[in-house]
């Protein structure tokens, strides 16, 4: 018997022990809210009637599955390049290992589609967008273009696709909305370089602040987590908080015939105006920063303590520039640190425990740091969260005489809520932000013009 208990003993700590775990703990759930869309020249989202974020997360003593829709909490849209696609449901199953294992064998090189998650179920691929040059021809071909290019000289998606980013940074190929870098809102960049966020409201999966260590914000196709723009200065959590770097910089090169070894490869265009450098990700080299350990490897990651990982962990991080904007190879590298499989199941095969998230605790709320803007306002009030929202929020707007005039919701997995104030007499009012027992309480001007 003595036996006996301690088996099911050991049992139920490896149970505890495997739900703590940040890659079963790390996704937002969700099984109400719809998710809504742009269309172009019209502010108001209009509801794609598929629901947000995971709807489910069970995990076994290796893996842990994730199902979703694919589909963001965040408005998506308008693509302005002309892309006749949408965010739709993917009705996926993710499978990723509990326990990530280092590849010690050849390199995988990172693949078209999916190379990981974000913890809301949206897709993120590499840097490429399936078009390069063709010598024969002179002129680009493959992925929307049609055709097939040579896939030496690849085009960066970031460079050349940018006019169909909607306001978070995100696009659909074929219906499979995804990022192919950092998910937070262009309107945000310290350096603001498109102006698709101006009629809508901007919104991403969180902000980037320079003065907290970076989100959780999903896993790489190896298992191994990706981190937002931010973290510790070193490895073993010390030094601050500080930008992690891209260890990728643009060759000095007039002529694209060399790789970035030297070894000679079929040529593509002429570096000129209509293809300067960094238009094609091999305008790319690799240099090592020995000893500044906020410089990432060839895979645009390190093994560093982090928030979720105490003990430390390898970590992807979403590169950013001192402006904010998205840095080559903005989040993993060409390469995949850790051992690859493709993570898209059609089942679930083996048994599972199903995995109910907890209340938000006090810590996680206090780091929101909320703001409010305009104030004093006329006609709208947006109220902007400081970091990735894990828990849906109620907001009242309240009036000195404490009567709650509107309410809405600041759902997890977005940055962004408003109220429109158009109806309300000029005063004072009271923004109050809660959950359970957690809430904040911020002062609104309403002034008429």
């Amino acid at each position: 018997m003595h036996s006996l208990k301690k088996i099911i003993a050991c049992l139920l700590l490896s149970s505890t022990v495997q739900a703590q775990s940040p890659a079963i703990t790390s996704w937002l759930q969700n099984t109400t809210v719809l998710g809504t869309y742009y269309v172009n020249g019209n502010p108001t989202p209009v509801s794609n009637n598929t629901l947000v974020n995971c709807q489910k997360v069970e995990y076994s003593t290796n893996f842990v599955y994730v199902t979703t829709k694919g589909i963001p909490s965040y408005p998506t849209g308008p693509f302005l390049d002309g892309n006749p696609s949408i965010a739709q449901n993917q009705n996926a199953i993710f499978s990723f290992p509990l326990n990530p294992t280092p590849n010690t064998g050849t390199l995988k090189a990172t693949t078209m589609g999916n190379i990981g998650v974000f913890i809301n179920g949206v897709a993120l691929f590499d840097s490429r967008d399936g078009v390069s040059w063709k010598n024969a021809t002179s002129a680009l071909a493959g992925g929307p273009i049609g055709g097939q290019g040579d896939l030496v000289w690849n085009r960066d998606a970031i460079r050349a696709e940018k006019a169909g980013f909607d306001c978070s940074k995100g696009h659909p190929a074929n219906g499979n909305y995804h990022h192919h870098q950092n998910p937070s809102a262009f309107k945000f960049d310290i350096n603001v370089t498109s102006t698709v966020c101006n009629p809508y409201d901007a919104n991403g999966l969180y902000v980037i602040d320079s003065n907290q260590h970076s989100p959780l914000i999903g896993f790489a196709y190896d298992g191994y987590p990706i981190y937002g723009a931010y973290g510790f200065k070193n490895a073993d959590g010390t030094g601050g908080i500080v930008r992690i770097k891209s260890s990728y910089q643009l060759r000095n090169i007039t002529a694209r015939t060399t790789d970035a070894s030297g070894n000679t490869v079929t040529a593509g265009p002429a570096v000129n105006t209509t293809y300067p450098l960094g238009y094609f990700i091999e305008d790319y080299e690799f240099i090592a920063h020995t000893g500044q350990s906020d410089y990432l490897d060839v895979h645009n990651g390190r093994f560093c303590v982090t928030p979720e990982y105490p003990a430390g962990t390898y970590a992807y991080f979403c590169t950013v520039d001192a402006n904010w904007n998205s840095a080559y190879p903005y989040a993993v590298g060409k390469t995949f640190y850790g051992n690859w499989a493709n993570r898209k199941v059609t089942s679930v095969t083996e048994s599972t425990t199903i995995y109910t998230p907890t209340g938000i605790n006090e810590t996680a709320f206090n780091q929101l740091s909320f703001t409010v803007y305009p104030n004093p306002t006329s006609d709208m009030i947006l109220i902007q969260a400081g970091n990735l929202v894990q828990y849906d929020l109620t907001i009242d707007l309240i009036d000195l005489t404490g009567k709650t005039v509107a309410q809405t919701t600041l759902a997890k997995g977005s940055s962004l809520a408003y109220f429109d104030t158009q109806t309300l007499h000029e005063g004072i009012y009271f923004a109050k932000i809660y959950n359970g027992d957690f809430k904040t309480t911020q002062k609104v001007v309403v002034q008429k013009k």
